[in-house]
């Protein structure tokens, strides 16, 4: 579904190209909360969209706070934007205060055309300010659901106050990109009215691969051949469903179902989900193809986040032909074909998903289907194609 929305993105494209700005009068100021200090899903996305655009010849500045040692070297020219660490436990984060005016003497030296913010933040709004006063067009990409992040943290109650800031800030954008047609009706549902484009996600296709599978590498960390192995990929916060996850665990455990647990990811949540999940087998982060091996020597991912926007690792896993157990969920509802590719359970419904995993664990001739199944159904995510329609997009702006 999401490449049909793709598609019909790219087709409207087409109907000004030959009028549109072309891309090197473009100037993109794109702002990020977290552009490369700590690598998550979001971050790597931008940073392969600055690739992209630099190499379409579009001018591209990041303004995002940094660290000295940060996890990975950016895309693109970088401007420190002044940070403090984010409180309540999650210090590596850092959140801005806002465009200092160092920072905004360099943002009017660079004279940027379009403004990107990626998150409702405050150095968002600041940014969205300054754009709105400069005459400048705005473009907002929509990267994690936050409104969710309170019901982790014993602030449930906090949820309808986060949807209507979230809603009042995008509204205010001239384009607003969402990466699954999922997010498109939430948005909608939430009110909001701007113009909205989808902006998909792509795979590494080399890198993510049963070809990857390593049974070598498996038994290092104590996985035998015929064990099956329920693999959690991402950053250890609670916000990724970990206690879901935990919870699952133990009413397989209490069924009986054979099974390993491995645990791939890093996180300030990894010594509570250790005492949650007994016997789990952390990997640590793992990069590159030393990722791919080991999405691929899982044998079912299961994946009960209600945070995301996408699914990167979800995609990745398909591709790595890893059976699928998700939340029904924005996100994943665009992926994850129900009873072909694997299953879709309600998000809190810790018995459905035991049902599912102990499906998918009891009958081999399900995980093949399953497999092959999934590697086709996301063949067709490139990154080259997501990220050319947010070029359209900001064309389309400028036409």
């Amino acid at each position: 579904m999401g490449n049909i929305y793709t598609a019909v993105v790219l087709s409207a494209a087409s109907s000004y190209g030959a009028r549109s700005m072309a891309p090197n009068a473009l100037r993109v100021a794109l702002f990020s909360g977290n552009y490369n200090y700590t690598r998550d899903g979001a971050n790597q996305s931008l940073n392969l969209l600055v690739g992209y655009l630099l190499a379409r010849g579009v001018n591209v500045r990041v303004y995002s706070p940094t660290l000295p040692r940060p996890a990975f070297a950016p895309t693109g020219d970088l401007v420190d934007v002044p940070a403090l660490p984010v409180p309540f436990g999650r210090a590596e984060y850092r959140i801005a205060r806002g465009l200092p005016a160092a920072v905004r003497r360099d943002l009017v030296a660079f004279a940027p055309n379009i403004v990107h913010v990626s998150a409702p933040e405050l150095l968002g709004h600041a940014a969205l300010r300054w754009a709105r006063r400069a005459g400048v067009r705005t473009v907002a990409s929509f990267h994690t659901r936050f409104e969710t992040y309170p019901r982790y943290y014993g602030l449930g109650m906090l949820e309808p106050v986060f949807i209507r800031i979230m809603k009042r800030f995008y509204d205010r954008f001239d384009r607003v990109l969402v990466p699954s047609p999922s997010m498109v009706t939430l948005l909608r549902e939430w009110g909001v009215s701007a113009p909205i484009s989808i902006w998909s996600r792509g795979i590494d296709h080399d890198r993510f691969t049963p070809a990857r599978r390593d049974l070598q590498w498996r038994r290092s960390l104590g996985i035998a051949d015929e064990d099956v192995a329920i693999g959690f990929l991402g950053r250890l916060v609670k916000e990724k469903g970990l206690d879901v996850f935990a919870a699952v665990l133990k009413q397989l455990r209490a069924r009986g179902v054979p099974h390993k647990v491995l645990v791939v990811g890093k996180g300030p949540a990894q010594g509570w989900f250790a005492e949650q999940a007994p016997g789990a087998i952390f990997a640590g982060y793992q990069t590159g193809d030393d990722l791919g091996r080991a999405v691929a020597s899982m044998d079912i991912f299961f994946n009960p986040s209600v945070t995301e926007t996408f699914g990167n690792v979800t995609t990745e896993a398909m591709a790595a032909g890893v059976p699928v157990v998700a939340a029904r969920a924005t996100g994943a509802v665009d992926l994850v074909a129900d009873g072909a590719t694997g299953y879709l359970v309600d998000p809190c419904d810790i018995a459905g998903y035991a049902d599912a995993i102990a499906r998918i664990v009891a009958d081999p001739d399900l995980r093949r289907r399953f497999s092959e199944a999934s590697r086709a159904r996301v063949d067709g995510y490139r990154w080259d194609t997501a990220n050319q329609a947010v070029l359209d997009a900001y064309q389309e702006l400028m036409a």
